[in-house]
């Protein structure tokens, strides 16, 4: 209900007047959202009081507004129902002015009360924790916009997926959750695309065992692709590895990233290994080196010439893994180069 026309209108003085009384940088909101200067009715000093009967100081309450305009465009009552909202999984007032501050745009939508309230009581009787709550609301607040019959309904098709590919009832629920907890953004798909992605996978041979173990892998990214983008890349890999379909299917359970990423992305990442001497026999032998970005692998591949490891000859295992698994590898290998070659328990024989 907010008009965005800032044409042969004028900044609300009375506006301007208190946000200066709250020490806010008036600039930054001109930059960015002047718009919100125009509205006729707005609500600064009492959204600064709701802010700060929760714990905000001055400077937060500043920051808070400068960095969401919109905060003085909702009436207290508005506001108060979303506080008592959040309240429900956060652990205290405290937490949720944190919140606040890192995150106001999440907190400032609330045109979707209703549905947000639905969908946070459907996730605690599914068994998700308060704070994993909390991460959904700030990083992925869009799944609370969904009507909650949408979100309960992927749960569903998710449920039925993983007992029909022989999943145990025991431990459907954990592997749910923890679905969910490494990828929320299932919850934006319908149910009809999951289905379609898994019919792709049964196509092209993979065992419900290995299905099983693909979602597992792929944290659930698998669910936001397309069957199209799936093929390309699969036969790219299969042209590049000059493998058969059973080998192929191999190198996609020991790297799914051959399933998930475009082509472009992985023509980029091989042209990037082979300028740096490595071949492509190296890679098909350890293709997880293909989930790291150029910039990474060649960052690596540096750090180990620096210790004289040459990756050309070497394994490309070390390479692999996060940056903690790296780091740990690199230790070792800089240790094993550090090792004296001399016995330091042995008896030295000096000359008188």
């Amino acid at each position: 209900s907010y008009t965005t026309d800032t044409k042969s209108r004028e900044e609300n003085k009375k506006t301007i007047e208190s946000l200066y009384s709250l020490s806010v940088d008036i600039t930054k909101i001109r930059r960015l959202k002047e718009w919100v200067l125009l509205q006729d009715v707005t609500y600064v000093k009492e959204i600064a009081a709701i802010l700060q009967e929760m714990g905000a100081d001055e400077t937060t309450v500043a920051n808070i507004i400068e960095r969401c305009p919109e905060a003085i465009l909702h009436t207290p009552a508005e506001i108060n129902s979303q506080r008592a909202l959040w309240q429900l999984v956060c652990q205290n007032e405290k937490q949720l002015i944190k919140l606040i501050e890192q995150f106001p745009e999440s907190f400032f939508t609330t045109e979707y009360h209703q549905n947000q309230k639905a969908n946070i009581l459907f996730f605690q009787e599914l068994g998700l924790k308060n704070n994993i709550i909390t991460r959904f609301l700030t990083s992925a607040p869009n799944i609370f916009y969904n009507p909650v019959e949408k979100n309960k309904n992927v749960i569903e098709t998710l449920q039925r997926t993983y007992l029909n590919l022989g999943g145990s009832e025991a431990n459907m629920k954990i592997w749910i959750l923890k679905l969910l907890s490494q990828n929320p953004f299932i919850l934006l798909n319908t149910s009809s695309a999951i289905q379609e992605n898994l019919e792709f996978l049964q196509k092209n041979d993979f065992t419900d065992q290995e299905v099983l173990q693909l979602l597992s892998k792929l944290k659930g990214f698998i669910f936001q692709l397309n069957s199209t983008t799936m093929q390309k890349s699969m036969l790219f890999s299969k042209n590049v590895f000059k493998c058969s379909d059973q080998e192929l299917k191999q190198l996609v359970l020991k790297c799914p990233a051959l399933l998930y990423y475009s082509v472009p992305v992985l023509e980029e990442r091989l042209e990037g290994l082979l300028k740096e001497g490595i071949s492509v026999a190296q890679i098909r032998e350890t293709p997880m080196v293909l989930e790291l970005t150029t910039q990474i692998v060649q960052y690596r591949i540096k750090k180990l010439s620096a210790l004289g490891y040459d990756i050309k000859n070497g394994n490309l295992e070390s390479l692999n893994g996060t940056k903690k698994d790296f780091e740990v590898t690199y230790g070792k290998i800089q240790s094993k180069k550090e090792r004296p070659i001399f016995n330091p328990v042995a008896p030295l024989h000096i000359e008188d």
